[in-house]
């Protein structure tokens, strides 16, 4: 795996990715893939459609299971923590689904109010102000009584977000955040993808096709092909890699460093 002018080795990963592999009947998708992630910073997995960029964070979040290697987080292997250890890590963890998820029989307010209600003893008042905060972060103060179906695509989209950042997560996962979003939602989404980051204070990971995207909200890239990451770098530098398979990669998504405003 290549990982030209990068010094975050010399710092303890917040997520440790090792030698994962994960099959669905003959079909593997992860093929002995590794991954580190550090503290406070945003790595932007990109890659093609149905490469298995959205398995790997099923596995990091704990909604799947490698077949073998292992993942720790923040030092703790996953496959070994106890049960309350698990419920303390998933509580630190949010994951921005392709879909959004929204549940579509509640409203916009009850939809992020959802954990809390589940999982934090607030008072009614403590709780709005919570969700009413989380609202107007992504710019959708005024929507509380809306439903999913009365909303953009954008719009869930955010409001998928309020749902995630109102327990204040310190490790965020995005799955796809801007596909199937015109140029300008996408890049109100990227907004606050980095807004988040600086709120929160949170180490995130976001898997992607769409190299703007990535270059927008992204500290470091890494290029996932053939059930494992080849290439990871600091973005000034990603786009000068001299790798056919990334190259090809550029090509087909039509972009080059010049319309993208890197030099």
């Amino acid at each position: 795996m290549t990982s030209p002018g990068d010094s975050s080795s010399e710092r303890k990963p917040i997520i440790s990715v090792s030698n994962i592999t994960k099959k669905y009947g003959t079909l593997e998708v992860l093929k002995g893939l590794s991954l580190d992630v550090y503290e406070g910073e945003t790595v932007v997995i990109l890659g093609r459609s149905g490469v298995g960029k959205s398995v790997l964070l099923r596995q990091i979040i704990g909604i799947e299971k490698p077949d073998s290697g292992y993942i720790e987080v923040e030092g703790k292997r996953i496959s070994k923590m106890s049960q309350s250890e698990r419920f303390k890590l998933a509580r630190s963890m949010g994951m921005l689904f392709q879909g959004s998820a929204l549940f579509d029989s509640l409203n916009v307010s009850e939809n992020t109010a959802f954990y809390l209600r589940q999982h934090e003893r607030l008072s009614e008042k403590d709780l709005k102000q919570r969700v009413s905060e989380a609202l107007k972060m992504v710019g959708l103060e005024g929507t509380e009584q809306k439903m999913p179906s009365d909303l953009s695509g954008g719009m869930r989209k955010r409001a998928a977000l309020a749902r995630l950042i109102v327990y204040r997560p310190q490790i965020v996962l995005y799955d796809e955040p801007t596909t199937g979003l015109d140029p300008i939602t996408a890049m109100q989404i990227n907004e606050l993808i980095n807004k988040t980051k600086q709120e929160l204070k949170a180490t995130s990971i976001v898997v992607t096709h769409d190299i703007r995207s990535a270059m927008e909200v992204g500290d470091r890239l890494a290029f996932h092909s053939d059930g494992k990451i080849i290439v990871i770098a600091p973005k000034s530098e990603f786009l000068k890699i001299n790798d056919s398979k990334l190259q090809a990669f550029f090509k087909n998504a039509i972009l080059t460093k010049e319309n993208l405003g890197y030099s």
